[in-house]
């Protein structure tokens, strides 16, 4: 891990140049490496060239940055097979086709997950301990050492007098004997008997020809095994130079904790064998030599975490360092790999939502701070608003706002399915949400989205980001609570609990996880504050370096961790307090009712904060940054445009219906105020230097393209009556709001609203813009038992509204605030102004007759491989149309 931290210099490697004048002559045209990815499904394998080019040109038009190929189950009958060479053909044109195109191609090494397959045998399966206990007779006993099951053996034997034994005794064999030999004993005995078994965990979502086990994670034989097999096949087919990275997801081997070699490799680290005292893992046995219970199950947590680390990271790295080529993986789960296992890698990622939690995405982005890395991914959308089709792009903006929250700085969506030209009805889909590909009717909006997310992916790797608090991690005490294989991660959040992550981030500080083997190169001074929760006992090294902290000024907060001195014990309900005693926050914020979030980069002459609303209401805050600046601007993502703020807090606006501006502030005894829509983000940035270009005045500017709100000269609200098509309907007339759910069949995605709208010259004075406002969002709470993110609030039109005037298309209305500027378009005279209303492709997935089909016949060539969830939901709060009365806004200059 980096020596350096937070505000010291954590390390800018990856991170774009880190001046205000880069930041802004960047700003508008992204740089295409920060445009999200897709995951791309293949079945099968099943492909068709035409329809890979197809889908890639279809991916680069919506401003995607590349696809990372990931080989999944099939879904017809097929005669290929995973890794053939026709497979292997489609994989080297995907490859060619995408470098063409600008588009950058991953390959995860393997198919479905976790990695394995047939060919990995009970040598290389994963693996655990099984326990068996039984009582018996005072007679010797022999006991067979080899199971029925292939590769599966005895590890270890105890026995103890009576039926509740408090003591126990380790009986030796030797490792290649056909039978235990129990010795005669005084009266009833119990004994307890450690089996290495196969777990038999199969690979999840397996291509046609990819069944079978899952490999041993802890064994770099078995891993090396199956790069051998698998990997060195896709990188045989497809030339590295061809390839952005090689990936594995997240480590789903569950109750992976053994393997053949743990017990010498344990002597070797920790000091002494297992084996004697192995039943420690399960029993808790009074006195006795050696280590108890807690230490041992400590021991056994930190040498299953190095070696996962060391013989499946770490190889795996090498092997792709080997081949040219970087690797990137999601590094948390099953077997329990620590925070700082990260460093074996080339490329940090990690996934879900939750700003004010700790979820895997602050895991990753935590080690991509110590590590110095700028870009760190994230597999976002990866359960967007269940079922498939049913995301909208307002729930892609909001979930991804929320992962920049978190520290991250670059995505791959999930995901995006093939389908090839020739399958029925809606075609294929992934069995999971979302499906976020150009089926779905709202697509036209998907270049602003990507646009908009490079701006701020980008953005955010400028300079080096500001996190005052460190958040140990608790592993010590999460190791004493399992017995063999667990999930680290999911154990040190639970531990930590979601009210101090949630206390620092709606504080105004920002935080990252720290574990103990990062504190080994960690300067004591990286971080102004540490914060130890629910510790009850930790490494000598680790008390050594809080010792170091406070040394150095540091302020240790223990909350209710007895292994921290009693004076720094504070309960969990007083923690804040404590923090705000310790450390003023970097950013304060009045009115943001804790759904305002921010991140602040340091630059080399100023700084940047990144401000977004996590939520479906209008807010209107305040923010005072800890570090004052003397010039101000706000940058848009949405438009590319920037701002300069003047030094008036009434330079912002009113409210999201009646003249709300979307780059609305200013600034006022050091506070800057910001109105923000729902799920909106913008830029903040501050400087000392030359100020941001305004006019004669030094007010408030328009400055490329982003206009400062007026004060409305004129309105004109538009009822009605509008003429509605759908399809081959006839023509009938509207008056809004109108909704034609329960009017037209659910597979109908578009509906046209067309008015003719009169303006007098009296109403435009010179120099006025004219603005059309589709109206506010209204909150909407998620439904019980909802699965995926969404945004929680209903727009006013449901999902897009691309604006036409007098036939000559003006634009499209998806985010919030729901408005598009007009204003070269309506001048005085009599025009044609349609709105062609776009929705999702849920009411097409409801009805689609070919669903059930396509399942069953998955299922009966190839057994049961998934099953597609929610589909009861489609049509859940789905209310397609316009919801409010759109009004024409005439603001003066």
């Amino acid at each position: 891990m980096s020596g350096a931290g937070p505000g010291t210099g954590a390390g800018t490697a990856g991170a774009e140049a880190g001046t205000v004048s880069a930041l802004r002559s960047g700003w508008r045209d992204p740089d295409p490496a920060d445009r999200p990815m897709m995951r791309w499904w293949w079945f099968g394998p099943d492909q068709e060239l035409g329809e890979i080019d197809r889908e890639l040109e279809a991916m680069a038009a919506a401003g995607l940055g590349g696809a990372e190929v990931a080989f999944v189950h099939p879904l017809r009958e097929t005669a290929d097979r995973f890794g053939s060479p026709r497979m292997l053909a489609a994989l080297r044109h995907a490859a060619e086709r995408a470098r063409e195109l600008g588009l950058r191609l991953d390959v995860t090494l393997g198919s479905g997950w976790s990695f394995g397959g047939p060919h990995i045998g009970p040598e290389h399966a994963s693996r655990r301990l099984r326990w068996e206990r039984r009582e018996i007779s005072p007679a010797p006993l022999d006991v067979p050492a080899r199971l029925s099951w292939p590769g599966d053996g005895l590890v270890g034997a105890y026995v103890g007098e009576g039926t509740a034994p408090t003591q126990w005794v380790h009986v030796p064999t030797a490792t290649d004997a056909e039978a235990l030999r129990i010795p005669a004993g005084l009266g009833p005995r119990t004994v307890l008997l450690a089996w290495s078994e196969v777990t038999g965990q199969q690979v999840k979502r397996s291509s046609a020809g990819a069944e079978g086990p899952v490999l041993d994670h802890l064994s770099a034989d078995a891993t090396r095994h199956h790069l051998d097999v698998v990997g060195e096949a896709l990188l045989g087919a497809v030339p590295a130079a061809l390839l952005g990275s090689v990936f594995c997801d997240s480590l789903e081997v569950y109750e992976a904790g053994w393997t053949p070699r743990l017990p010498e490799e344990f002597a070797r680290r920790r000091g002494y064998d297992p084996v004697p005292v192995l039943h420690r893992l399960v029993t808790e046995e009074a006195g006795g030599e050696g280590p108890d219970t807690a230490q041992l199950r400590v021991d056994m947590g930190r040498t299953l975490g190095e070696l996962v680390e060391e013989n499946f990271l770490a190889v795996c790295r090498d092997w792709a360092a080997d081949h040219g080529v970087p690797f990137r993986v999601q590094a948390y789960g099953e077997p329990p790999v620590t925070l700082s296992a990260y460093r074996s890698a080339d490329l940090v990622e990690g996934e879900g939502a939750g700003w004010k939690e700790i979820t895997a995405c602050r895991w990753a982005s935590s080690a991509a701070h110590l590590l110095g890395h700028g870009v760190v991914s994230s597999e976002v959308w990866t359960w967007v608003h269940s079922p498939s089709f049913r995301a909208t792009p307002l729930d892609l903006r909001a979930e991804a706002h929320d992962h920049l929250l978190s520290g991250i700085t670059r995505f791959v969506g999930h995901g995006w399915p093939y389908s090839p030209p020739e399958a029925p009805g809606l075609g294929w889909r992934f069995y999971a949400a979302g499906a976020l590909d150009d089926r779905s009717p709202w697509w036209p909006a998907m270049p602003e989205l990507t646009t908009s997310l490079a701006r701020l992916c980008g953005a955010l790797r400028r300079g080096e980001r500001v996190a005052d608090v460190a958040v140990l991690v608790p592993a010590d005490d999460a190791r004493t609570a399992h017995a063999g294989g667990f999930d680290l991660f999911k154990a040190t959040r639970d531990l930590i609990g979601p009210r101090i992550p949630a206390a620092i981030r709606t504080g105004g500080w920002d935080f990252d996880l720290v574990d103990d083997p990062a504190l080994e190169t960690l300067a004591p001074n990286a971080y102004p504050v540490v914060v130890v929760a629910r510790s009850t006992r930790m490494p000598e090294t680790t008390r050594a370096w809080l010792d170091a902290v406070r040394a150095a000024g540091g302020t240790v907060i223990a909350v209710e961790a007895p292994a921290c001195p009693a004076q720094e014990q504070v309960a969990e309900a007083e923690f804040g307090a404590a923090l705000r005693s310790a450390l003023p926050p970097d950013v304060s914020l009045r009115g943001d009712g804790g759904e305002i979030g921010t991140v602040h980069r340091r630059l080399d002459d100023g700084d940047l904060y990144l401000v977004a609303n996590t939520g479906g209401t209008v807010r209107r805050v305040a923010i005072t940054p800890r570090t004052p600046r003397a010039h101000w601007e706000v940058l848009d993502p949405d438009d590319g445009g920037r701002r300069a703020l003047g030094d008036r807090s009434s330079a912002g606006a009113e409210g999201e219906a009646g003249g709300g501006d979307e780059v609305g502030g200013g600034v006022d005894d050091g506070a800057i105020t910001l109105e923000l829509h729902s799920y909106q983000a913008l830029v903040l940035v501050g400087s000392d230097g030359t100020p941001a270009r305004t006019d004669a005045h030094g007010d408030a500017a328009s400055l490329e393209g982003t206009a400062s709100r007026a004060e409305p000269h004129a309105q004109l609200a538009l009822a009605g009556p509008w003429t509605f098509t759908s399809a081959e309907d006839a023509e009938r007339e509207v008056t809004l709001p109108h909704s034609w759910e329960g009017e037209l069949a659910p597979e109908r995605s578009c509906g046209v609203y067309e008015i003719e709208v009169q303006i007098g010259a009296e109403q435009v004075p010179a120099g006025a813009r004219v603005e059309l406002d589709l109206g506010p969002c209204a909150p909407m709470p998620r439904p019980d038992g909802a699965h995926g993110f969404r945004a929680e609030v209903r727009p006013p039109v449901e999902e897009i509204a691309v604006v036409e005037v007098d036939g000559e298309r003006a634009g499209i209305i998806w985010r919030a605030p729901h408005r598009l500027d007009l204003t070269d378009r309506l001048r005085p005279g009599t025009h044609r102004l349609r709105l062609t209303v776009l929705t999702t492709a849920a009411g097409a997935s409801a009805v689609d007759p070919h669903v059930g089909p396509m399942v069953e016949e998955s299922r009966r060539l190839y057994g049961e491989r998934f099953a597609l969830q929610d589909l009861d939901r489609a049509l859940e709060d789905v209310h397609r149309g316009l919801h409010e009365v759109p009004v024409l806004r005439i603001l003066r200059g």
